[in-house]
């Protein structure tokens, strides 16, 4: 063997068990005891679990006039050094243009910069004859299995019903799964006109603008036309116990439905909105942070079984030149939180230590179900023989205080500043090659491999 990892104890979301992995090719080749290869890496006392897959991310994101903090190579280096090993971002299409062009300049990006793996979705803004007809599927042959679509930004993103559900039974036809951003756009616009007319301008006004109601509408009604259509359909970032019982509801008729929270709604209430001065802003995002009691409503959903993925929507803004561009209107603050780099170190300090669900649930939720469920398995959020060494040692009794400067992400400031968390990557490898070790990075820009993606399989 290339590599060797000796005493570890293997965490799948099936299984706990001590085994040597030996590594060949940037494969894992053998799951075994007493395993001689080149180069040995001691895991006794840790765990080894396969690395992360955030399936979605945003970045270098064009919003507002500016440009989202992280690109394709800070991004993907944080994401590393908090556990990630395989990220799925967007190429979102503008209007008149082409579904292909939107991928092109997306990979122009990324390609030859990005050093972890990386997949992309294809946002559909208009639904022409083209994207329905042609483009959707020459898309899946080329390995793009995934379409988001928007049911808010009116003017910008948002489609129509109309086109919802044609292209619902488009993936349908070709094998795509669709993601779709739940929140009545005709709704938010305008409330969000309403308030700053009235004068309130500042970020609790945000939330406000985008009640849990307008999110749950446009989850029943994306769920309700998927269930017509027939066609697989993702829910990403639920937020409140309202969409989550809309959830409930079409997997207990056993539609086929599925969805995702992301961090920040398991970590922080609309209460952040209220902090002094414009503090709040950092805490804007949408749809928006909601009641204590949705918090506990989503990670009871992660537990059960009736939210399967836990992404971050990583999408930072620094607090000074970005996020204050919307001091006296909050319409114009950018949305997005950072998070790429601590999501696994804080759904398994929440999740697991705090006794929410076991650790091979929480592998599930970040590595397993993410890659089954985009095309991605059995090479990614597995550890198999045949798999890509895509793996993490884990310590669980590191404690790591969240601090700006203990981080990578290329951002001013940390959400989560004073939380520690127990449990922490100490090396991350991709494809057999140690990128992370002790919070160094040690990979190399451009390593990360574009993924083309398989047709969507229950």
């Amino acid at each position: 063997m290339d590599t060797v990892i000796r005493n570890g104890t293997i965490v799948t979301a099936s299984e706990t068990y001590q085994a040597d992995l030996g590594i060949e090719g940037g494969k894992i080749r053998v799951v075994g005891k007493g395993l001689e290869g080149d180069k040995v890496i001691d895991a006794g006392g840790h765990y080894v679990f396969p690395g992360g897959v955030d399936i979605h991310t945003h970045l270098e994101l064009p919003v507002g006039g500016t440009i989202s903090s992280d690109d394709f190579v800070t991004g993907t280096i944080a994401a590393a050094c908090g556990g990630t090993t395989t990220i799925i971002d967007f190429a979102d299409q503008e209007r008149a243009h082409s579904l292909h062009e939107a991928l092109e300049a997306r990979l122009e990006r990324a390609e030859g910069r990005a050093v972890i793996d990386f997949g992309l979705h294809v946002a559909i803004t208009d639904a022409t004859e083209a994207v329905l007809e042609e483009e959707m599927a020459e898309l899946v042959d080329e390995g793009i299995t995934s379409f988001k679509l928007y049911l808010a930004y009116p003017g910008r993103y948002m489609i129509d019903d109309d086109s919802l559900f044609r292209i619902l039974l488009k993936t349908r036809e070709i094998g795509a799964l669709a993601l779709v951003h739940a929140e009545n756009g005709h709704v938010v616009d305008y409330l969000t006109k309403e308030y700053l007319s009235a004068g309130k301008t500042s970020p609790v006004w945000h939330a406000r603008s985008r009640p849990p109601e307008a999110e749950a509408e446009a989850t029943g009604r994306a769920l309700s036309l998927a269930a017509i259509a027939e066609a697989p359909v993702y829910i990403v970032h639920v937020t409140c116990t309202d969409s989550l019982h809309r959830v409930k509801e079409a997997r207990r008729r056993e539609w086929m439905a599925f969805a995702e929270t992301c961090t920040p709604y398991l970590l922080f209430s609309d209460l952040e909105y209220e902090r002094p001065g414009f503090e709040g802003a950092k805490y804007v995002v949408s749809p928006p942070l909601r009641e204590k009691a949705d918090q506990e409503a989503l990670w009871g959903a992660l537990s059960n079984g009736d939210l399967q993925v836990v992404s971050t929507d990583h999408c930072p803004f620094n607090f000074v030149g970005q996020k204050d561009l919307g001091r006296g209107d909050f319409s114009l603050i950018p949305g997005g939180m950072p998070g790429i780099e601590t999501r696994v170190p804080l759904i398994y300090h929440f999740g697991v230590n705090g006794g929410r669900f076991s650790i091979n649930r929480f592998v599930e939720l970040v590595a397993t179900n993410p890659a089954r469920l985009l095309g991605l398995a059995p090479q990614k959020g597995s550890i198999a023989v045949g798999a890509d060494a895509d793996l993490v040692v884990f310590d669980p009794d590191k404690q790591v205080t969240l601090r700006r400067e203990n981080l990578h992400m290329n951002v001013d400031h940390s959400p989560y500043e004073h939380v520690t968390v127990r449990g922490y990557p100490v090396r991350t490898l991709s494809r057999g090659k140690t990128v992370m070790l002790n919070g160094e990075f040690l990979g190399r820009e451009g390593d990360g491999r574009f993924l083309r993606r398989r047709r969507f399989l229950v």
